[in-house]
């Protein structure tokens, strides 16, 4: 039970701190198992180009509260296909376990100020699923100007949950 009310947990204080940030892009990453922040995880932010390939865009290390912010700015955060890939294998290995996924991806698209609806695509979306190695939460967002989006993942060595909280920004 103690890792379904740390997620509550989360979520709950997930409005507080998107408020307090500034940057468009944030991902927060708790540990399951221990009940912490997953600190030192490696995070990369990948966008997809006008080739059909993925190309990096952003990378970085969750901090002691097991949190990356600035990874990207305002004017570079564009409307397009972005992959946010948590490096799980290289956490739990560091902490002795072996895990049982690779690596953990969420895609999301980010849309001009056209689109007015926000769509969620699951399991149940065969082609953007791989049972063993991946499992791909994709989201379409309106973005009516300047948005912020925060990615929550919760870990353990053979599950993981992603949540996406997208907000207008407060001045």
């Amino acid at each position: 039970m103690a890792p379904a009310s740390l997620l509550f947990f989360c979520l709950a204080t997930m409005g507080y701190l998107i408020e307090a940030a500034p940057c468009p892009l944030m991902v927060k990453v708790l540990d399951a198992v221990r009940g912490t922040p997953a600190t030192s995880l490696p995070v990369k932010v990948f966008k997809k180009g006008e080739d059909g390939t993925w190309k990096e865009f952003s990378s970085g290390k969750t901090n002691e509260f097991g949190e990356i912010h600035e990874l990207t700015t305002d004017e570079l955060f564009i409307e397009g296909l972005y992959k946010v890939e948590f490096d799980t294998s290289v956490y739990w290995k560091e902490l002795g376990i072996s895990p049982f996924h690779e690596y953990a991806d969420v895609i999301l698209i980010i849309f001009s100020k056209k689109k007015k609806k926000i769509t969620v695509l699951t399991k149940n979306t065969p082609k953007l699923v791989s049972f063993l190695f991946f499992k791909q939460v994709v989201f379409t967002a309106n973005d009516s100007g300047h948005r912020h989006y925060t990615i929550a993942a919760l870990l353990s060595p053979f599950s993981y949950s992603t949540t996406a909280v997208v907000s207008d920004p407060k001045e």
